[in-house]
């Protein structure tokens, strides 16, 4: 036992003794049996993550946003926006038990790391974990995997960095509009036209959707007729557009105009002014981000937005390949269509492997002024993995995902396609 003070005390009949004072109580603490606890959004993530940094790592889920706007104040917004719209944030019946898990494991931790996705929601959730497990604001504890692949994400842990509150505000006013044009707007819709509900998405959109049907109605349309002919030369048949009548273009306004020209050519021959031949060249489509994935996935594979993130996750989060999880494809929430040079090296030795020098091209990239840019475009992680090599180890949508992101990314770096072009 710790002696801290000594006291003398006099007793009655016996001679003065020492006596120790009572120690100060002290405070039972957990041993800190994990040096690092990194927390990620996926439970499936979390798997794969763990096996590539090994020991000295536990990684586990938060199974998502762990806070949210509370359904308290005026108009259950959860905000004060009297007192400069201030949010009230909640931690949800069906997240308590993850938040006390996730509290008793930084108990045991030394280190925690904070490994939310790569986007603003993912940002917020960094947050909210940093506030919750009551952790310093100012530490550089927050890192990024923009794919989950064993290199990028031994390479990523060692570059942590503190949270990004440019994100987290952009998050939180992104919520707080959802709540103050979802609770206000959609009262007032269903009030007046028993509309179901509005969002900060459907009223832009119907905005847009007004704004153009403004230019319809302001559009005057005008009639007018061109002439083809059917040519035949040899076995040869082909269309031919009338170019030039005695020298000029002409403009047929209505169908007497048109006839009266057609009656003029009756007994003249049609001659061929010129021949000409030469060669056009096509440039690859640039890599995908978010929307042109959308977009193409609609067009050829008939899947919704929601069903195409849906499964790219799948594909980013990993997949088991020959009995190693791997991610597939790089993060795909991004507006960028650039590509890292390290990718570019390997994909170009392929491309040169495979199908020759002369089919090599260079990678192209056109950002807006206004894209953030934040991480790469939505590629392959290894273009070695050809879709007839994953095909055994992915479901058939996810498959069909991964031919179109495969095709994309090894496209988006070929050399231009080149026409032979004849214009008679």
């Amino acid at each position: 036992m710790e002696v801290i003070g000594m006291t003398t005390k006099k007793t009655s009949g016996k001679s003065a003794s020492t006596k120790a004072a009572k120690p100060r109580k002290r405070v039972s603490r957990k041993k800190k049996d994990i040096q690092n606890l990194v927390i990620v959004e996926s439970p499936s993530k979390a798997k794969t993550i763990e096996k590539y940094l090994g020991e000295g790592y536990k990684v586990v889920s938060s199974k998502g946003h762990i806070c949210d706007l509370g359904l308290s104040g005026k108009e259950r917004m959860g905000i004060d926006i009297e007192n400069n719209f201030t949010p009230k944030y909640k931690v949800p019946k069906e997240k308590q038990e993850i938040v006390d898990e996730l509290k008793a494991l930084n108990d045991r931790s030394e280190h925690v790391i904070l490994a939310s996705d790569p986007d603003r929601e993912g940002e917020a959730i960094a947050w909210h974990l940093a506030r919750e497990l009551g952790l310093d604001m100012n530490d550089e504890n927050r890192v990024t995997f923009h794919e989950i692949t064993k290199p990028v994400v031994t390479e990523s842990i060692t570059h942590p960095h503190k949270i990004d509150m440019n994100l987290v505000q952009s998050q939180e006013t992104r919520r707080m509009l959802d709540r103050i044009i979802g609770f206000k707007l959609s009262r007032l819709l269903r009030k007046k036209i028993s509309s179901k509900s509005a969002g900060r998405v459907q009223s832009v959109a119907l905005h847009l959707i007004v704004l153009r049907e403004y230019e319809i109605r302001k559009f005057v349309s005008e009639e007018y007729w061109t002439i083809e002919a059917d040519v035949k030369k040899g076995r040869s048949v082909f269309q031919a557009a009338l170019s030039k009548y005695q020298g000029s273009k002409p403009k047929l306004k209505n169908e007497e105009e048109t006839n009266q020209l057609l009656d003029s050519f009756k007994g003249k021959p049609f001659v061929v002014s010129s021949i000409s031949k030469r060669k056009s060249k096509k440039a690859p489509k640039l890599p995908f981000t978010t929307s042109t994935l959308q977009q193409e996935a609609s067009k050829k594979l008939g899947y919704g937005a929601k069903k195409t993130m849906s499964v790219a996750q799948k594909l980013y989060e990993g997949v088991n390949v020959a009995g190693s999880m791997t991610g597939l494809i790089s993060y795909m929430r991004t507006d960028s269509t650039r590509l890292s040079p390290l990718f570019v090296n390997d994909a170009e030795a392929y491309i040169d492997k495979t199908f020759g020098s002369e089919f090599k091209g260079v990678a192209h990239e056109k950002n807006k002024a206004n894209a953030q840019d934040a991480h790469e475009a939505c590629r392959v992680t290894n273009i070695e993995y050809t879709p007839e090599y994953v095909k055994p180890y992915l479901s058939s949508e996810e498959f069909r995902l991964y031919s179109l992101i495969y095709a994309r990314t090894l496209a988006s770096l070929m050399a231009d396609a080149v026409y032979d072009v004849t214009s008679v």
